[in-house]
């Protein structure tokens, strides 16, 4: 199947800053790399910028094994005290606390992980999280580790994977800002696309294929702007 261009003008394409009213989302992404976490929290903050309640991380006990605990100091500075986190023992705990805290309007967001293909995981279980979220209006990010996609009534599905980081500006050697790969496969209201996902500042920009370097020897994704002043990025429809 090709990939076909199409047109912001005949589409919708997702874009960093953009209002979302998709609250069920997934990412399919590696247990070895953070992509999914990591990306699950960028988008959160993308959304919910101004947000100041609590949220809620919760793990499966694989998950937990397999990407460990969140560390609070390595979380944005933002969101550090306001961190409830529940271990799960299994992928049925930990889908009940995901659909209990959904039902917690004291909540700004949910971010889940889990393992695999749990049969837990059904799409009747997903459908209770699309409810739940959809009633009460807090959403989820629930981040399936090492997956393969399959059935699921999430409004907007992510398959992530690490991406190399534009060099930092004043020393070309250390780890420069974090960048995911990002495909969007299904989405009710956007075509599917992928992007690379990146800081700029302090927000969330997009580009098709990667960054340009500039003429201050540095590398970038959207120098100078904010998110909803990224350029707009060419959608990719699979057809």
């Amino acid at each position: 199947m090709n990939a076909i261009p199409v047109p912001l003008s005949h589409a919708s394409a997702w874009r960093p800053g953009l209002a979302c009213p998709a609250r069920h989302n997934e990412i399919f992404a590696a247990s070895g790399e953070g992509t999914g976490a990591a990306l699950a929290l960028a988008l959160a903050q993308d959304q919910l910028a101004a947000d100041e309640r609590s949220w809620l991380w919760v793990q499966d006990k694989t998950a937990l094994r397999l990407s460990g605990r969140p560390y609070r100091p390595g979380l944005p500075r933002e969101l550090r005290h306001r961190l409830i986190h529940v271990a799960a023992k299994s992928p049925e705990d930990a889908l009940f606390s995901l659909e209990e805290g959904l039902r917690c309007r004291d909540l700004a967001f949910v971010i889940g992980e889990l393992s695999g293909n749990p049969k837990a995981l059904s799409f009747t279980a997903s459908r209770r999280l699309s409810l739940a979220t959809e009633k009460h209006g807090v959403p989820l990010w629930l981040v399936r580790l090492d997956a393969r996609r399959d059935l699921g009534s999430a409004r907007m599905r992510w398959e992530a994977r690490a991406s190399p980081s534009p060099p930092p500006r004043w020393n070309g050697q250390a780890p420069g800002p974090p960048a995911w790969r990002a495909e969007l496969f299904r989405a009710r209201s956007h075509p599917p696309g992928e992007w690379v996902l990146g800081e700029e500042g302090e927000g969330l920009v997009a580009r098709v294929g990667g960054w340009p370097s500039t003429g201050s020897g540095r590398a970038g994704f959207g120098l100078g702007t904010t998110p909803a002043q990224a350029e707009p990025v060419e959608a990719l429809a699979h057809g």
